[in-house]
Order: structure tokens, then C-alpha cells, then sequence
């Protein structure tokens, strides 16, 4: 099989943890699988115009985060997944400031929706890969695979519904799966009819738009995010999945979501996804030990 690379979440939303976790994963690599690395960290600021997906979170000042990210050797991604984002918005300061930091160092993504803002990162910013995001909601598969095949995209991430569809997933070409990054821990409801228009009210949030709370149509919205639940929406892909199934048929690219949870929860994911079963408390207790770290 070949190397499974993980894109976790919480760029500038765990900062304070990934200060923690990164030193522990470089020096007691023997605590996780040696099949697995780190492919990227995504996010973007609380204040962040182009940003989509999540909204609101995010206070880790961009120098302290590039340096970490540097520091680490490891692929900053930007989420600028804002849906509705036009030409009066391309000057944004703050996103454009962005670009020209995390620019810097080359390796560094941005995961995107709005053609209109690829093309003008693309002319300004050509150090950039790019990633379409899930925030299209491309629910058909051969939609999926015409956006696979758009050259300007080095990742896809399909909606998490069409995960289901193994048997198509797996006679794509291998330069196709090579571009597939599967979403692994979604929670939404697997029969949401609402999903773009909760992305819609995100992408208005983040430009300062008028509009309302969105109401989440699940039956049980109302629980919030919880990772048991996720392991049971059919669209939930498992550590066995990954190393009995996608792996060996070429697929390495998994995006583990949870910008907008808490730091003990995504440690969860780190725990399931990356930790070989035997170090949990290891891991664990480097974690909560730490008082730079909290949880709550």
C-alpha cells in the first residue's frame, strides 16, 4: 500500500494544539502508524472574507501559524471556499495579506469553490496548488469525475455521499485516484436536501452579509457533532476502510474534518486515524500533560 496522507483540520483554529501534537508526532514517530503522514493542515481566520465551510473560528495570529507550518515542513492550506465571493471582494486585505505570506514558502494550497476567485489567485499567486472543495456539492458522480479532470485542481474532495459509490471510486484511472481526497468523519445527515444552503449562509456570514441563522434540517441537529455518530453515517470511511480498501487501490488522500470543534475531540481523530492502538494513553497523557493545551 502505498503512504495514506491525512489533511487535518484547524490551521489557524488549533494552533495551540498542533504546538503540541506536531513536536510528539516528529519524535515519537513509533507511536503512529508508519503507513500514514501528515499531508496538510487547512483552515483559515475567525475574520476571513473567502472563507467558506466554517465560520467564525480561528484567532492564531498568520506570522506564528506560517512559522509553525514551516517549521514542520508541512503544507499550509487556506480555506477560501466562499461560494459567493465577487470582483468587489478580490481586493480584500486580510485574504490578500494571506497569499502573500503563506506564498513565501512554496508547497502551500488554497481550497477553493468560486472560479472567479481561482483565476485571480492563479494569475497573482501561480506558487499556489489548488483544491476543489467539497462546498460545490457535486452529489453526481460523472460531475465529479469531469471536476477530477479540470487540470487546475492537484485534489478534489467529493461530497461525502458519493463515498458510498466504491465500486465507480474504484475504476477511476490511477492518475484520478491520485486527485481524490475523501472526506473521512462527516456527521451531516446523510439525506440532507439542505447541505448547499447551509455552505450559502457560511460563504454570506463570512462577507458580512444580512441573513439569518441556517437551521440545520437534520433530525438530530440538534446533538451537534459527535465522532460516535459519525461512525455510523454511511459515508463514514474507517482506518480499515483506508488499509483494506482505498489504499491498496491507489487512493491516499484523506481529509479528516472538525474546524469548528474542540481540541479534545479532534485529538480523537489523531487517536483513531493516526495512533497505533497500543500507544493511545501514550499519546494521551503528552496531551493533556501539557498546560499550554486546553480542552475545554
Amino acid at each position: 500500500m502505498n503512504k495514506i496522507y491525512y489533511h487535518l483540520p484547524g490551521l489557524f483554529e488549533f494552533y495551540e494544539f498542533y504546538k503540541v501534537f506536531l513536536p510528539l508526532f516528529r519524535n515519537h514517530r513509533e507511536y503512529f502508524y508508519d503507513w500514514c503522514e501528515i499531508g496538510s493542515i487547512y483552515g483559515a481566520p475567525a475574520d476571513c472574507a473567502w472563507g467558506g465551510g466554517r465560520v467564525g473560528f480561528g484567532e492564531a495570529l498568520p506570522l506564528d501559524v506560517a512559522a509553525l507550518m514551516e517549521e514542520y515542513g508541512i503544507s499550509a492550506r487556506l480555506t477560501f471556499s466562499n461560494l459567493l465571493v465577487t470582483k468587489e471582494h478580490l481586493s480584500d486585505k486580510t485574504c490578500n495579506f494571506l497569499l502573500k505570506l503563506f506564498g513565501k514558502k512554496s508547497g502551500n494550497g488554497i481550497i477553493i469553490c468560486s472560479d472567479l476567485l481561482l483565476s485571480y489567485i492563479k494569475e497573482r499567486y501561480p506558487e499556489y496548488y489548488f483544491v476543489s472543495s467539497t462546498t460545490k456539492v457535486i452529489t453526481e458522480f460523472d460531475e465529479l469525475v469531469s471536476e477530477i479532470d479540470r487540470p487546475e485542481f492537484k485534489y478534489v474532495v467529493p461530497d461525502f455521499r458519493l463515498n458510498t459509490e466504491k465500486k465507480r471510486f474504484l475504476r477511476l484511472t490511477d492518475a484520478q485516484k491520485a486527485k481524490v481526497e475523501f472526506i473521512c468523519n462527516e456527521c451531516c445527515w446523510f439525506d440532507c436536501y439542505d447541505r448547499k444552503n447551509c455552505y450559502e449562509n457560511v460563504s454570506k456570514k463570512s462577507l458580512g452579509l444580512p441573513c439569518e441563522d441556517h437551521i440545520c434540517v437534520s433530525p438530530n441537529g440538534s446533538r451537534g457533532y459527535r465522532f460516535s455518530d459519525a461512525m455510523k453515517n454511511p459515508g463514514f470511511i474507517s482506518v480499515k476502510d483506508i488499509t483494506d480498501v482505498f489504499g491498496p487501490a491507489g487512493f491516499s488522500q484523506f481529509k479528516i474534518e472538525g474546524r469548528s470543534l474542540g481540541s479534545a475531540v479532534i485529538l480523537e481523530f489523531l487517536l483513531y486515524y493516526m495512533t497505533k492502538p497500543e500507544h493511545h494513553l501514550e499519546v494521551r497523557e503528552e496531551i493533556y500533560l501539557d498546560s499550554s493545551l486546553d480542552l475545554f
